[in-house]
């Protein structure tokens, strides 16, 4: 595919869109921040579920859509019903439409930021066992963000919310646990369902690892400053930074190395290209 390609080229302005949409996030409140959190994870679905169909063909969309989105519906719908795996909770009306008692957005989002980990640790490692592993924290530690947040907005609330990690009341460590697992199981499934496309990055997955270096830089600013979150701002910093520092630090030396090959492991790609 070109870089100059117009399915390129759309796959950027998704992205733009979705960065705007994040940085009015902050600047609204009430009924406004929950529509915009609607249309954030919206617009995160399409980026991520139209890349994956643009760079590795129908096949790979197809399971991606499957295991996380279907996965997720699956895995939240069980989590309302019995509190297993993530512990006993229940989704407010601020989020859209609910079937089966989870809001339709919901495995939207887990989509959303699974493709772009899957990629993060694919760039990052060699071998499945090693991807997989990676991939899971890449994606679980989005979380040490996302329920802070969200329960502070009150999309979400545990009935049990003990043990939690200090500084973030309101959350069992069941959750994150929860997470952990659900995270593993659907990036064990991605690759024999996909195929022999996703084991592999090249240039035009830099707009998924510019998604999830947004995230991450984003995320830690607005907790941080924003949204009067300090204590996910460090643990979301911590945990995302497994790989999105390395991530990080492998594009900037592959960018001033001038490398511009396939963009495996070994020979990593341009970022420039």
């Amino acid at each position: 595919m070109s870089g100059r390609s117009p399915t390129r080229a759309c796959v950027w302005l998704l992205l733009a869109l979705l960065v705007l949409a994040q940085v009015c996030y902050p600047l609204t409140g009430g009924a406004t921040r929950a529509r915009l959190t609607v249309a954030t994870v919206v617009l995160g679905y399409l980026l991520s579920v139209g890349h994956a169909l643009a760079s590795r063909g129908p096949r790979a969309a197809v399971a991606l859509v499957a295991v996380a989105t279907g996965g997720g519906f699956a895995i939240e719908a069980l989590g309302v019903a019995t509190g297993f795996p993530f512990g006993s909770y229940d989704y407010s009306g601020q989020l859209g439409p609910r079937l089966a008692g989870v809001p339709l957005i919901i495995p939207l989002a887990w989509t959303w930021m699974a493709w772009p980990a899957w990629l993060a640790a694919t760039r990052l490692t060699l071998g499945t066992p090693a991807r997989i592993a990676l991939a899971t924290v890449g994606l679980a530690a989005w979380d040490l963000f996302l329920d802070p947040q969200m329960v502070a907005e009150g999309h979400w609330v545990w009935r049990d919310p003990t043990p939690a990690l200090p500084g973030l009341p309101g959350i069992p460590v069941s959750n994150y646990l929860g997470w952990l697992l659900f995270a593993v199981l659907m990036m064990t499934a991605l690759r024999p369902l996909a195929g022999p496309t996703v084991a592999t990055t090249d240039a035009r997955d830099h707009p998924m690892y510019a998604l999830y270096l947004w995230t991450y830089g984003s995320s830690v600013l607005a907790h941080a400053v924003f949204l009067d979150l300090p204590a996910s701002a460090l643990w979301g910093a911590a945990g995302m930074a497994v790989v999105a520092v390395p991530l990080a630090v492998t594009l900037l030396r592959a960018r001033r190395a001038g490398d511009r090959d396939a963009g495996s492991p070994h020979s990593p790609v341009d970022v420039a290209a």
